[in-house]
């Protein structure tokens, strides 16, 4: 889907000669930008083995190649740690803090990371599936790359988030607020907004938008005019407009 179109000035740009704004002037463009997050780990020690424990404290570690699933550590902590090809399948990961951290290349199906909280961490090209994240905390959070099928996000709480390049499979954002998420040439496909709350969320660069419950709960998003012609059809429906030719 078009995020843009050839008379539309793209986010910072004067819409023309001799519009430049001045005194007074509205700004065109008021989506407040999400704050990335600004991760540099220090030399990290590989991971010891032994299994997770349940409030476990993990600082400066570096996890390579490590086969977490099944793994039980409700409540470990992760401080600036780097998980690089992990398996998750299935681990007990729920309301553990990961602060300053780096997960590439991880896969799971069935990760349980309920209530967890998130901070300045990039995930990159993960391979995930029903990854329980209700209730999560996440601030200055990307992530990159890969795909996620039946990301759980219900009752979730997002700040400064970045969707970009990754595929979204009927991911569920029920109940949610989100305040400055950005999606950028992501697809989101049969996602869930019912009971969201948003501020200054951009959806105008994703690449594919299918929205399959909550698209009463976008206000305070921002989506391109392309975008509004294919989301007329379930605008008219929300508001029980019959439209016949």
């Amino acid at each position: 889907m078009a995020a843009s179109t050839g008379r539309t000035a793209g986010p910072g740009r004067a819409s023309g000669p001799g519009r430049a704004s001045g005194p007074g002037r509205a700004k065109k463009d008021t989506v407040a930008a999400a704050r990335r997050p600004e991760v540099r780990l220090p030399p990290l020690v590989p991971y010891g083995g032994g299994g997770l424990e349940p409030d476990g404290d993990y600082d400066g570690v570096r996890f390579e190649g490590v086969d977490l699933s099944d793994a039980s550590g409700p409540g470990a902590r992760f401080m600036d740690c780097a998980l690089d090809g992990c398996a998750l399948d299935r681990a007990e990961l729920a309301r553990s803090p990961f602060i300053d951290a780096v997960l590439t290349g991880v896969r799971g199906v069935g990760t349980d990371l309920a209530e967890a909280s998130l901070r300045d961490v990039e995930v990159v090209d993960a391979r995930l599936g029903g990854v329980q994240l209700h209730g999560a905390v996440l601030e200055r959070v990307v992530v990159r790359g890969g795909k996620i099928d039946y990301l759980n996000l219900r009752e979730a709480r997002l700040k400064d988030v970045v969707f970009e390049d990754c595929v979204l499979s009927e991911p569920d954002f029920g109940g949610a607020h989100l305040v400055r998420v950005e999606f950028r040439g992501c697809v989101l496909k049969r996602a869930d907004f019912s009971a969201a709350r948003m501020e200054s969320v951009d959806l105008r660069a994703v690449a594919e938008l299918d929205i399959a419950r909550g698209v009463d709960r976008l206000a305070g998003a921002v989506i391109s005019p392309a975008q509004l012609m294919e989301l007329a059809p379930a605008f008219a429906a929300q508001i029980g407009v019959r439209v016949e030719g």
